[in-house]
């Protein structure tokens, strides 16, 4: 591996390993109300849209990234949705 993709994984390991600490409080206390669903929404759209560009160019840094960052945000944006459409919190 050359430095430049071990700097590349590296970042990628990186902003995709902190949205861990916001699932696990999320996913612990249920509490979506100070999340925006419209950013989150938006979030996870363009995380999705950089992972298939990422695997159309056939970028492994690119598609580590966005494909974990993607799985960790669906499952905050899920409980929001679910907490919005319950009535339980406002978008």
């Amino acid at each position: 591996m050359n430095p430049l993709d071990f700097l590349g994984l590296t970042a990628a390991l990186l902003t995709s390993l902190c949205f861990i600490p916001q699932v696990l409080k999320t996913l612990k206390t249920r509490d979506t109300s100070s999340i925006s669903l419209t950013m989150y929404s938006l979030f996870v759209l363009g995380v999705a849209l950089w992972l298939v560009w990422g695997l159309c160019e056939q970028q492994i840094p690119v598609v580590l990234a966005n494909g974990l960052t993607l799985a960790l945000s669906s499952i905050i944006l899920i409980m929001k949705i679910r907490a919005v459409a319950s009535g339980r919190e406002n978008p």
